[in-house]
């Protein structure tokens, strides 16, 4: 063909993801970034989206290529899968035997422990989706759960999603906002600009073994108008003008073979946001700049408004928007506390979907354990309903010995093979033997039975102390600080290691004594004073509010 007529080693605009050919536009150098960040960061998700074309997939190789050297990445190409068959494709890139008829919950244990077990060998793993715009919403969620099992310190699973701009949209869905949250890394690959394509020409003519410039000026203001600067139009075309130059003996690409080419690849019929590909002039074209506007303005929305509830109607997500929350693990210390066990009956098993509960029926047992009436029709705002009541709302996933370090009375998510759901309120645990609350009383069923159920999503509520309950003035921060300094007293006197040590932590700052606090129990240690950290604080000074595992004290406290 023309590789030999120009002096080439190779074609110089293939569309195959070549990581050599990458031209690392500014906009390239921002998403590879996000990615190198992503992953040393605390894990979640890491969203990167861009047209087609617009080089998402060879950013994903060069990133491949240059991850560090704990980093496991395993690869899903072809993401229109169901729940069950993408868990299984993740088994297979991930290297994790399993049975061909595994269910859900066996598929997702069996990853569970492969995290763990690189978490324990010193590895991070990282799962790339491409097209993940072809995801569904009941795919995505899977996914969502998979990032819950956590240390102290991150999350074990890191998840890539590359797509085109749809993806966004999607994640800003009202039922996807959980996962939205969880997005730590986001970032829209742009078509590179006018200005740039001179020298995205000679750097892939560079690397094709050709120095010079190939292009006339007026044959790159062409394929910059045909193509939008989207680098697969612009392969596409630059490969069709050279072979059209190389038939006319030409030693120079011109805005005709330009032209000619775009009509031969069918360029004006593939064109993304920028101008109108039927136009000369290069016009805008608003409809894709609207399609973006729009989805940024639904995610910011979204936002928003995950921020401010915990529906009664919907699903939940974190503690009250007024409080401080800490990213923290639920993986224990060997120094927690352990479940005591207790002589019982054989247990009864759960009985689903017979004992299970609607949302809105959880609460109300929730809050009645808690000393509240509770009616979902009258505030169907859960979570501000708490915080009327001195309460905080936090979501979190883990597993039983998670339930026993909060120490709080919890609603557990349910779901069987069949994806059906619903809830439980889990009152106490004796041993082995789970106490639920139900409408008509309490009923102690067998733990293990609903663990078969349960994939470590739960709800607690938790007593707010006076500078974050509602109604508690405008001096929040010194209430803070004299709350916290009150309590770290105590706590000085009972964990200092010695009278000097004493000593020493009462006359630290607040903050300080937080984060000292922090680093005793294997938290997060950044000296804010968030929700599970006040929850360990009341344990510690044996608050009177209601227990899981321990005996219940009279009243709410």
């Amino acid at each position: 063909m023309y590789y030999d007529f120009f002096g080439f080693r190779e074609p110089p605009f293939s569309i195959a993801p070549d990581p050599r050919y990458l031209y690392l536009s500014e906009r390239h150098k921002e998403a590879l970034a996000h990615l190198m960040y992503g992953v040393q960061g605390q894990g979640g998700f890491i969203v990167i989206t861009g047209e087609v074309g617009t080089g998402k997939t060879t950013v994903s190789r060069c990133f491949i290529e240059n991850a560090p050297a704990h980093v496991d990445i395993a690869l899903i190409l072809n993401p229109r899968l169901s729940a069950r068959e993408l868990l299984s494709s993740i088994c297979d890139e991930l290297e994790i035997a399993h049975p061909p008829n595994a269910t859900i919950k066996e598929l997702v244990d069996l990853i569970n422990r492969d995290l763990l077990g690189a978490h324990a060998a010193g590895r991070h793993k990282v799962l790339m989706i491409d097209e993940a715009q072809n995801l569904s919403a009941d795919v995505l969620e899977q996914l969502r759960l998979l990032t819950n099992l956590e240390t102290a310190e991150k999350k074990l699973l890191q998840i890539v999603l590359l797509g085109q701009p749809e993806l966004q949209q999607m994640l800003s869905l009202p039922q996807l906002r959980q996962l939205n949250q969880r997005v730590t890394a986001r970032y829209h690959l742009d078509a590179i600009n006018r200005n740039e394509l001179p020298a995205y020409l000679s750097y892939r003519l560079g690397v094709a073994g050709m120095r010079g410039d190939l292009f006339t000026p007026s044959a790159v203001r062409k394929l910059y108008r045909m193509s939008n600067g989207i680098p697969r139009l612009i392969n596409l075309i630059s490969d069709r003008a050279l072979l059209g130059a190389y038939s006319e003996g030409e030693y120079e690409v011109t805005a005709a073979h330009i032209r000619q080419a775009a009509r031969e690849v069918g360029g004006s019929n593939n064109l993304g946001p920028g101008p109108v590909p039927g136009s000369r002039e290069g016009k805008p074209a608003l409809s894709g700049y609207l399609v973006l506007s729009a989805s940024l303005l639904l995610a910011i929305i979204s936002t928003y408004w995950v921020y401010q509830q915990w529906s009664g109607q919907e699903e939940v997500v974190s503690e009250s928007d007024a409080a401080p929350i800490e990213q923290v693990g639920a993986v224990l210390r060997d120094e927690q506390p352990e479940i005591v066990k207790v002589a019982t009956p054989e247990p009864l098993s759960f009985r689903f979907p017979e004992q299970a509960q609607s949302l809105p029926e959880a609460f109300r047992r929730l809050f009645a354990i808690w000393g509240v009436s509770y009616s979902p029709q009258e505030s169907s705002i859960a979570c501000d309903f708490a915080r009327r009541n001195g309460l905080g709302c936090l979501e979190r996933q883990g597993n039983r010995r998670s339930l026993a370090f909060l120490d709080r009375p919890a609603m557990l998510m349910l779901q069987d093979d069949a994806g059906n759901k619903g809830y439980a309120v889990l009152r106490r645990i004796k041993g082995d033997v789970a106490e639920i609350a139900l409408p008509e009383g309490s009923a102690e069923v067998a733990l293990s039975s609903l663990e078969s159920l349960w994939f470590g999503e739960y709800r607690v509520l938790w007593q707010l102390p006076d500078f974050l309950a509602k109604g508690s003035g405008g001096n929040g921060a010194a209430n803070e600080e004299l709350w916290i300094g009150a309590r770290m007293m105590e706590l000085a006197e009972a964990h200092g290691e010695s009278a000097e040590d004493t000593a020493r932590i009462k006359r630290l700052p607040a903050q300080q004594q937080v984060r000292w606090y922090q680093a005793l129990r294997g938290l997060t240690v950044d000296g804010i004073a968030g929700a599970m950290t006040i929850i360990q604080i009341n344990n510690d000074l044996k608050a009177s509010v209601p227990r899981l595992v321990t005996a219940e004290p009279e009243g709410k406290g």
